[in-house]
């Protein structure tokens, strides 16, 4: 019989994770995900919407989980994005790499920084002295650690629930009345996660 997959989260969210929402909101959603992959692509919209509606109820985390064998640019992504967030635009760079998906070529990526308004040639510095691959690193393993396979993947208040798995493995919305449904199941899925207040 296989092994089952660690179902529970490694490693506790802690100062270094990229967070947005209060540290005492009763649902903590943390998603391990990879800029290029083309299904946390299409997850973003729906996961902003869903933010939104929670509103203060959540605390979402995300964690880099590039998925470098199938996504050239992804470790690329996630280390612009680290370069970003030393600089205070972490968020801002996590939106526009996924609102920018198809285009995540180092010449692209520093065409975002520049956008950004970030220092170009600290960014180039740092990317070229890997700077800030052990922080990517160190994601990926603690996904490692918690069962993570593939992209994206949830956990909610340290678990990950098999009804968020089967949806978040690929079965991700092709049509609006799909995505509109499936954003719905995931507001029920975060709600029934809340701890008793």
């Amino acid at each position: 019989m296989p092994a089952r997959r660690p179902t529970l989260l490694a490693a506790d969210v802690g100062p270094g994770d990229h967070v947005r929402g209060s540290r005492d909101a009763p649902v903590t959603l943390v998603q391990y995900a990879d800029f290029e992959c083309p299904f946390c692509g299409r997850a973003f919209p729906e996961l902003k919407t869903v933010l939104h509606d929670l509103g203060r109820r959540v605390r979402f985390v995300f964690r880099h989980f590039p998925v470098i064998e199938a996504h050239p640019h992804a470790e690329s992504a996630a280390e612009v994005a680290e370069a970003a967030g030393a600089q205070g635009k972490f968020w801002e760079m996590h939106d526009l790499l996924f609102r920018r998906q198809a285009a995540l070529d180092d010449d692209h990526l520093l065409v975002y920084v520049r956008e950004l308004g970030l220092d170009a040639a600290r960014v180039e510095r740092e990317l070229e002295q890997q700077v800030h691959r052990a922080r990517v690193l160190e994601d990926i393993q603690s996904g490692l650690r918690s069962g993570v396979s593939g992209t994206p993947m949830f956990f909610i208040n340290g678990r990950r629930p098999g009804r968020c798995e089967r949806r978040c493995s690929g079965q991700l919305s092709r049509t609006s009345a799909r995505s509109t449904r499936q954003s719905e199941e995931w507001y029920y899925v975060a709600r029934d996660h809340e701890r008793p207040s």
